[in-house]
């Protein structure tokens, strides 16, 4: 199926040359987007998204329309290409995945994609190391084990039920179930011996 997806900024601009383009090119399907490119959340790119199939084709006024940023655009085109779906852009005649160019430079953006994820895992890693030699924190910080006994106690007392003893004292709900939990399980543990 060959699908069209187009956009404008702002409810005052008009799609009609976008979708005049889009129909001269033989799509049977236009999603139409009143939109800033800005946003991340883009309902009928995302319902697009649901409906492509391998071997589909995706068709676009110019890249502009398609994508926020260029890592977002190399995103939607890795995607593109996991799904095996072919994207042409009218205005950018270079970018055509039914053509051995346009195939080309499609793996090219998946390669960009792959290269950009592997170095923001690379320096997330360098950070943490970094900071573990700092003596910095990582990640949250351990719950003080004197503020869990006092919830334990008011819980335990029927001072306060689990939820308001969470709320005074500040820790999650889960978090003092986890402890109830624990301590359930080491008396279980200390009967049989």
């Amino acid at each position: 199926m060959i699908f069209g997806y187009m956009r404008v900024s702002t409810v005052e601009q008009n799609l009609d040359r976008q979708k005049e383009a889009l129909l001269e090119a033989g799509c049977e399907k236009i999603f139409e987007e009143k939109v800033t490119g800005t946003k991340r959340e883009r309902p009928e790119l995302n319902k697009m998204l649901e409906q492509l199939r391998e071997g589909d084709t995706v068709i676009i006024k110019d890249l502009t329309r398609l994508s926020r940023s260029t890592k977002d655009l190399i995103e939607l085109v890795a995607l593109f290409e996991e799904k095996g779906v072919n994207l042409i852009s009218l205005n950018e005649s270079w970018l055509d995945t039914t053509t051995p160019q346009g195939k080309l430079l499609f793996t090219i953006f998946s390669g960009l994609s792959q290269f950009e994820r592997d170095l923001i895992s690379e320096r997330t890693k360098e950070g943490v190391k970094a900071a573990k030699a700092k003596g910095k924190q990582i990640g949250r910080k351990a719950t003080d084990k004197d503020d869990i006994d006092y919830a334990l106690h008011l819980i335990d007392t029927g001072k306060m039920n689990i939820k308001e003893a969470s709320e005074k004292i500040g820790v999650s709900r889960m978090t003092l179930h986890r402890y109830i939990k624990k301590r359930e399980e080491a008396k279980g543990t200390a009967c049989l011996f």
